[in-house]
């Protein structure tokens, strides 16, 4: 009798859980806390309770997310059990700022940093933009150095690269993997290894070029 071939299981490809890399951020002393994410019910878009939303599965899901923002391995972890679906936001300005630019921008400046062998740091993908985690300028002591990344503009160093943000004091980014209402994943390009962070200064000139 001729035995029949036992039929192979297909093997699944599943993204991490958030809570892994949510802890894996606070290893390297990235503060995280919970965010909106892509209602799966009813007509909105966004996971959180305002009607038109203006950003949405974007943003923190507490106003007091800069108080809220810990590296506490055993809180981060309750958040995620409670909703497993949460976005990762990282306060910037912290341990690093972040440049966030177009995607084809934002591409070019990493092929030319490739070519020159300049060490680009964390760099993620978040649907048409690009990420740069540099070093974080802090609070410098001249305040035309740092501006509110909400708004596409600053000093006069970067008038000529319109679109360009500088992420840092009292702003955050979504960390990989959160997801996009358009079903896209937030997806590191050169995930953090530990390594020293990036001059900001030197990361914006190249940008700019």
């Amino acid at each position: 009798m001729v035995g029949v071939p036992l039929a192979r299981k297909r093997r699944t490809h599943r993204a991490p859980r958030r809570i892994t890399s949510v802890l894996g951020y606070a290893e390297l002393g990235w503060a995280a806390c919970p965010g909106a994410h892509p209602a799966t019910e009813g007509h909105r878009a966004c996971s959180c309770d305002r009607v038109g939303c203006p950003d949405p599965a974007a943003h923190p899901l507490s106003p007091a997310w800069q108080l809220q923002a810990t590296t506490d391995p055993a809180l981060l972890t309750r958040w995620w059990e409670q909703d497993p679906e949460a976005n990762i936001i990282l306060p910037t300005g912290r341990v690093f700022d972040v440049f966030d630019v177009p995607a084809e921008a934002g591409m070019t400046a990493l092929a030319a940093m490739d070519a020159t062998g300049f060490p680009t740091g964390p760099v993620a993908a978040n649907g048409d933009r690009v990420l740069f985690y540099v070093a974080t300028r802090g609070a410098p002591d001249d305040e035309d150095e740092w501006w509110s990344c909400q708004l596409d503009c600053g000093p006069e160093t970067i008038d000529s690269s319109p679109g360009l943000r500088w992420h840092c004091r009292e702003s955050y980014v979504l960390a990989p993997p959160s997801t996009l209402v358009n079903g896209s994943v937030v997806s590191w390009l050169r995930p953090p290894d530990g390594r020293p962070l990036p001059d900001p200064l030197r990361v914006l000139d190249l940008i700019a070029d």
